[in-house]
């Protein structure tokens, strides 16, 4: 199961989720709620195993059981890696998407000048879980040490690095997409001024964290081949 497979159940029920595109955004999570409340179940918003087999055919749900101790898609996640390949606009002005990922959270922000791996965080949790709170200062990397609850680092999870100095202000944040034996693979934003993903190494990590509204399902550790330099200063 992914997101445009619950997009498509959800519009052929009559529930409409916008265009399926894969994307979880908010019109896909205005379709679920309605389909919650129309059967009766917990309106949260989140495709969650009672939603899964309300929505889904028997079969499939039970398949869908089956094939994943996570029944719901990182939905997060997925808009992460929808993302790769953005870029910040080199010298005047900025890269607009990423000022309007900015907007639809309300934060500060003006400039892709300014580092935006936080910010990138912010808009895949902020425009897919709109129950979840953010950090009070999200464009802060370490303010991520305060989101959700700790977790040990699997697909999806929020991990927050060091950077010049385990003990200053400086860090990092993104998603965990997969790992080897001397690093984490990190999707994130701000990582040579674009969305991508990029080896640091695993004695930077200062924490990981998971969604609140997302408690009861978790990502895995997936092993990876080590590709590409250790990245030891994300801008």
């Amino acid at each position: 199961m992914n997101i445009k497979d619950i997009q498509k159940e959800l519009k052929v029920k009559g529930f409409d989720p916008g265009d399926i595109d894969g994307i979880w955004g908010r019109r896909s999570i205005t379709a679920v709620r309605a389909f919650q409340k129309a059967r009766g179940l917990g309106v949260d918003g989140v495709v969650g195993p009672e939603t899964i087999r309300a929505l889904f055919p028997p079969a499939t749900a039970s398949a869908i059981a089956v094939a994943s101790n996570s029944s719901v898609p990182l939905v997060w996640f997925e808009q992460a890696l929808a993302l790769v390949g953005t870029k910040e606009q080199s010298g005047s002005g900025s890269n607009e998407r990423i000022i309007q990922w900015a907007k639809g959270c309300n934060i500060d922000y003006d400039s892709d000048d300014i580092p935006w791996c936080g910010l990138f965080v912010a808009h895949c949790i902020g425009s897919t879980l709109p129950d979840e709170l953010l950090p009070n200062s999200p464009l802060g990397a370490r303010s991520w040490l305060k989101f959700g609850q700790p977790c040990d680092p699997v697909q999806g999870s929020v991990v927050v690095f060091w950077r010049g100095n385990k003990n200053g202000a400086l860090g990092h944040v993104g998603f965990y997409r997969s790992e080897d034996t001397e690093a984490y693979h990190v999707l994130g934003g701000n990582q040579s001024d674009m969305v991508n993903t990029c080896r640091v190494a695993r004695d930077r990590l200062l924490g990981a964290r998971w969604p609140r509204t997302a408690a009861t399902f978790r990502g895995e550790t997936l092993l990876a081949e080590a590709i590409g330099n250790m990245s030891h200063n994300e801008v």
